[in-house]
């Protein structure tokens, strides 16, 4: 029997990865569920494939076995998480796959659910089916990172993205647009890529956003939208007011007068009264906490200077998307510095050390230093 040490062929670490870019397709959108990407292979070509599905189910493993046409007696599987054994809302993977004829399974990592963790390996063991793990195992932890932190702190994972002009402005009165065409398709992915997405009540009233995925096709996935509003001002004419619908928009709130509650409620958004802190202000963990209750897993945040560096200083954010653009804007009426940078550099490092490219802009991913 194999064990946990014994060395990969280049073969397996190519089929390993083409698992690793299946899950990567299926990061962010799949609820609870981790995103996980299976490949089948016999006599060294791949059969069959399969993918986590939409909001978690089917799993990949059983996606994979169902979408093969040939039959699977011998084959070896590559996963990228350790399969489930357990009765959930579908039954375990483990048993599909033992009975598939299956006879050798790779995968990268254990799964960090204790129902899962390392029973899996023994159940193959014992079924006489050969079974390695820890193939590419930094690289698909890191496509586990949002995972981890909603398994273990009970948390959304948080990507926040700010753009800011070459000379470091957000604003300047009269500046419509910031950043080129390319980065406005890249924010628009990250609405694609996270459940949910928060502003403050402030960016509402001032930018009147839509916050929704206008990526052709994609439309569907727009993000539910969190709106931080302590003394409800959002404007009933807004877009975001317009556009509610029921369990699509929650507002956490302090105060509020009693006719405009009434009004957002019969348009079906969701209310949650929150208390503030010392200083007045909400307690942003504890709206983690909440959200994290209500189904939230990847948060996206669009708020504004304030917002994003209340966030920062916290140390809540998880991944900092830093577009900058190649135009310089005017200081000459009133605009607003990136005041955050400066924090951002302290308490973050470079995900990357090379820029990604746009065409004109340039983005630069911070990760947060202990995840």
């Amino acid at each position: 029997m194999s064990t946990r040490k014994d060395k990969f062929s280049l073969k397996d670490k190519k089929f390993m990865e083409l698992a690793l870019n299946l899950a990567s397709a299926r990061k962010g959108l799949t609820g609870d569920n981790p995103a996980v990407g299976c490949l089948i292979v016999k006599n060294d070509k791949i059969i069959s494939i399969g993918q986590t599905g939409f909001n978690g189910r089917p799993h990949a493993e059983d996606n994979a076995i169902k979408n093969s046409l040939e039959n699977l007696n011998g084959a070896k599987m590559y996963v990228t998480l350790e399969p489930c054994n357990h009765y959930g809302k579908t039954p375990p993977c483990t048993d599909t796959i033992i009975n598939s004829g299956i006879s050798e399974i790779i995968y990268s990592m254990d799964d960090i659910d204790k129902k899962v963790k390392g029973k899996s390996f023994k159940i193959f063991k014992n079924k006489k089916i050969i079974v390695k793990k820890g193939l590419l195992k930094k690289k698909v932890k890191n496509l586990y990172d949002s995972y981890i932190v909603n398994r273990e702190k009970k948390l959304p994972f948080v990507n926040a993205k700010i753009a800011i002009s070459k000379n470091k402005l957000i604003y300047s009165k009269g500046t419509k647009r910031i950043t080129d065409e390319d980065s406005d398709k890249f924010s628009h992915y990250l609405r694609y890529k996270n459940d949910s997405i928060m502003i403050s009540s402030r960016t509402l009233n001032i930018d009147n956003p839509k916050l929704n995925c206008r990526l052709e096709g994609y439309e569907k996935f727009s993000p539910k939208r969190i709106i931080l509003d302590k003394n409800l001002e959002i404007s009933l004419v807004s877009y975001i007011f317009k556009s509610a619908k029921r369990n699509n928009t929650i507002i956490f709130f302090n105060k509020g007068n009693y006719e405009k509650i009434k009004t957002l409620k019969k348009r079906g958004i969701i209310l949650i009264k929150s208390d503030l802190n010392k200083k007045k202000v909400f307690d942003l963990k504890v709206i983690l906490k909440k959200l994290y209750i209500l189904g939230t897993r990847n948060l996206l945040i669009e708020g504004g200077d304030k917002l994003t560096k209340s966030l920062i200083k916290e140390r809540l954010v998880d991944n900092f998307y830093l577009i900058q653009s190649q135009k310089k804007i005017s200081k000459i009426r009133s605009y607003k510095n990136f005041s955050s940078l400066e924090i951002l550099k302290k308490k973050y490092k470079k995900k990357f050390a090379n820029n990604l490219r746009m065409v004109k802009d340039t983005i630069t991913i911070y990760k947060k230093k202990n995840v």
